[in-house]
């Protein structure tokens, strides 16, 4: 019997904690149609929906994109630990920056607090410093705002919500859809450092991290040490998120063919189709992923249709090039200190169909994963 998938009739594990990411697509439809209305000048040279836009300011290509941390604020407020989210909060912004082949160059913060606190705001800027520095950009500013009534936290808590906008530069006309993807050429993946950004609202779920759980407990569940993890369950979650700008400008300086660029973040492999290419992705030839997502998998009872729509497992970045230049590719990563690998291949096909034979799955950007048979 066929699993449901996200957005169907049936049970979804990602919608029962709390996220549809099938009403979210449908509720952006309207606003997205007013943003487009207001380009009246000619200069946006993508369309909303990719990892970042382009904008044309009088011979200066600059890709922007913004995005936040998400619930893993949720983890750091209960350990209260907060010098990695810093870190991810660049990450995000970059590793969007860096999939339409821009350099990333400068960076601004948002940070929403329950409440004002000295130390906590001095360790969140010593990870913004530290991604800051493994991006190679320079925070400029930011905004702090304390919003007691919008963030709220159990007893000893602290709320607060981060984000980011990350800008970069790229010759005008020369950044990097996909628009050159074509079949025959090679996936290859950049290996993830575990969850990033993404799924946390799954994962505690599964972990009996939520609201209805008392602090104490979630405590506890964050503080067990998890034996396929080798670590604290809450040290993993935490676990900073990978930044890829030295391996994709180390590519592109090396003078590789890069046709596409893809940032595996929320929905998984099937960011792949967000490249501008009429074409299919067989993915092949994936590593074992991190065994975090093995724990959430059996602890939680998750499909394989929803794990790898849902998170990264174990692949954070995708570089779609012509076969010649796989393995000059991933020298350039591993050089870098990043494990990359040969994971798949491009595929006649309008439709943008990801498959994942070695599971049995089939997937569409907005449709999400099915049983291939």
């Amino acid at each position: 019997m066929q699993t449901p998938r996200r957005g169907s009739d049936g049970n979804s594990a990602y919608r029962d904690a709390g996220v549809d990411t099938a009403r979210a697509q449908s509720a952006l439809l309207p606003l997205l149609g007013r943003l487009r209305r207001t380009w009246t000048r000619g200069n946006v040279e993508i369309d909303i929906g990719h990892f970042a836009n382009v904008v044309d300011l009088g011979g200066i290509g600059v890709a922007i994109s913004t995005d936040g941390v998400g619930t893993k604020t949720v983890v750091a407020d209960l350990l209260g630990r907060y010098d990695t989210v810093g870190f991810d909060c660049v990450a995000v912004n970059a590793n969007d920056v860096i999939a339409v082949g821009a350099e990333p160059n400068a960076f601004v913060d948002y940070v929403a607090v329950q409440r004002a606190d000295e130390a906590m705001m001095d360790e969140i800027g010593a990870g913004l410093s530290e991604g800051a520095a493994a991006a190679g950009v320079s925070v400029v500013g930011g905004e702090t705002a304390q919003l007691p009534e919008l963030l709220l936290s159990g007893e000893g808590g602290n709320g607060f919500d981060l984000a980011g906008a990350c800008i970069g530069t790229v010759r005008p006309g020369g950044a990097i859809t996909g628009s050159r993807v074509e079949p025959g050429q090679a996936v290859v993946g950049l290996r993830s450092s575990g969850v990033h950004c993404n799924g946390l609202t799954l994962a505690r779920k599964v972990f009996g991290i939520t609201l209805e759980e008392t602090r104490e407990s979630k405590l506890l569940a964050l503080m067990a040490h998890a034996g396929p993890l080798g670590c604290a369950l809450g040290e993993e979650l935490l676990r900073p998120s990978r930044i890829y700008v030295d391996d994709v400008m180390g590519m592109l300086e090396a003078g590789l063919d890069v046709c596409g660029l893809a940032h595996i973040s929320g929905d998984g492999l099937l960011n792949l189709p967000r490249l501008d290419a009429g074409v299919g992705y067989v993915i092949d030839s994936l590593p074992e992923p991190q065994p975090i997502f093995r724990l959430i998998q059996e602890r939680g009872g998750v499909p394989d249709e929803e794990m790898y729509e849902v998170f990264n497992m174990g692949i954070g970045f995708c570089v779609v090039l012509p076969e010649r230049d796989v393995r000059a590719a991933i020298e350039v990563a591993r050089g870098n200190g990043t494990e990359a690998y040969r994971i798949g291949h491009t595929v006649p096909d309008p439709g943008r169909t990801v498959t994942l034979p070695g599971l049995r799955l089939r997937g569409w950007r907005g449709k999400g994963f099915e049983r291939a048979g």
